[in-house]
């Protein structure tokens, strides 16, 4: 076997492989006397037709083609550690020619990541947080609303109300909907069924049958349906408003405070706990950005098309379909098109996630065991079946995930605390 190699740009290289005609002759005489055993020749018992009869049978380009199947993946793996690379994916191979054997395997090799200094990164950390008493107000009648009871309203339906209607509905003039006594909560902002069917409501009469056409929004998800004309026929048949409580200590102490003031003391104290986390999350990626900024990052193209495959994944998943190729099928838009306006954010994500790795790297980032062990802990926790969730997670696929995740976070608060200097708390959980 003869092997040269071309560097190509982003972490490729070609190797141009050319086998010796022993080795082809050796690849096509196992084809042979594998073929020979498993194909019937007329006038032979199995495994006993001459391999020029078998030719003859089944063609000199089968025989080639079997004998191929086995040779070039067994030849570029004699390639590749014979010029000591370590590929990341399956190479792309393309046969120049047979006789004799010629191909070329394009190889994907590791990123390369140069930092830049990172040491010298610097940020102006946000001054004390104050929370105003308008957003403590705010806050404690978010929580009144909450604590309301839904009461029956003798009156026409309006926005902020709870109904219970009898919806028909139709596209095209074919059945849509049709559902009987279920509770609608008329948020203006609602997009169910479509947008704008709570204000249509507004003005309904109870057990009064109401008539409007709404068009349905060209990004809904059954694609078929997008900028169609929808006409409804609704009846409400109950109506109710929401009744709030007063704000006093009586409501307080029912939700486990001490009493008025000590709630908004608290509620206070709450606010100022999410607004530093957030100010934590802007000051961590301030900190990324300028990481990326500084650094060189280098890598073969197929990382960047599974970043996409990953962002499909999610999207689908967020919109009920299992596969990609039902989601894709629905969706108003070519799969190119897709990935093309995926490929800037999966570019982003893919750049980001090698810096962070690289500065693991130079700065010795390490999770232990027990810490992957506490986070699945706490996880399962939460979970319904707490046993059968730590089980699941504990898998070793999504054990390493785990793992992987606490190292970005770790590596993330370091970053931060070499941007703004060693503050205790910066890597408080967020």
């Amino acid at each position: 076997m003869k092997v040269s190699t071309e560097d190509l740009e982003n972490c490729r290289i070609a190797l141009n492989i050319e086998a010796e005609a022993s080795e082809l002759d050796k690849s096509l005489d196992e084809a042979y006397h594998h073929l020979v055993k498993e194909v019937s020749v007329p006038g032979f018992r199995k495994g006993k037709a001459p391999r020029v009869i078998l030719e003859q049978h089944i063609g000199k380009r089968a025989l080639l083609e079997e004998a191929l199947e086995h040779l070039v993946p067994q030849l570029y793996k004699e390639a590749i550690q014979s010029k000591e690379l370590e590929p990341i994916a399956e190479p792309e191979l393309e046969i120049t020619q047979t006789e004799p054997l010629i191909f070329k395997a394009t190889v994907s090799l590791k990123p390369e990541v140069k930092l830049g200094d990172y040491q010298g990164i610097r940020l102006d950390a946000s001054p004390e947080i104050e929370v105003t008493d308008k957003e403590v107000a705010a806050a404690m009648e978010e929580f009144r609303k909450e604590q309301g009871a839904w009461v029956p309203a003798d009156r026409r339906a309006e926005l902020g109300d709870l109904v219970a209607i009898n919806v028909q509905a139709k596209v095209d003039g074919k059945p849509w909907l049709d559902h009987k006594d279920i509770l609608y909560e008329m948020d203006k902002d609602s997009r169910s069924p479509v947008p704008g069917f709570a204000s249509c409501l507004q003005g309904a009469e109870k057990n009064k049958e109401k008539t409007f056409n709404l068009t349905i929004p060209d990004d809904y998800p059954i694609k078929e349906m997008r900028s169609k004309e929808a006409s409804f026929r609704v009846t409400v048949s109950e109506v109710k408003e929401k009744q709030l409580p007063e704000l006093n200590d009586e409501l307080a102490k029912g939700a486990g405070y001490g009493g008025l003031e000590d709630m908004k003391e608290k509620v206070a104290a709450h606010l100022r706990t999410k607004a530093e986390a957030r100010n934590r999350l802007e000051l961590k990626q301030k900190a990324l950005d300028a990481l990326v900024e500084m650094s060189e990052v280098n890598y073969p193209p197929i990382l960047e098309d599974e970043e996409i495959d990953g962002l499909l994944r999610s999207e689908a998943q967020r919109l009920g379909f299992k596969e990609i190729a039902d989601y894709l099928k629905r969706a108003s838009k070519t799969e190119e098109e897709i990935r093309q306006e995926l490929r800037p954010m999966a570019k982003k994500r893919l750049v980001q996630g090698l810096v962070l790795g690289k500065l693991a790297d130079e700065e010795k980032v390490e999770i232990g065991a027990s810490e992957v062990d506490n986070k699945i802990d706490a996880i399962a926790n939460d979970a319904g079946d707490k046993e059968k969730a730590r089980q699941f997670f504990s898998l070793p696929q999504f054990k390493q995930s785990i793992e992987q995740s606490l190292r970005t976070q770790k590596t993330m608060d370091r970053l931060l605390q070499i941007a703004i200097g060693d503050i205790k708390d910066i890597t408080k959980g967020e």
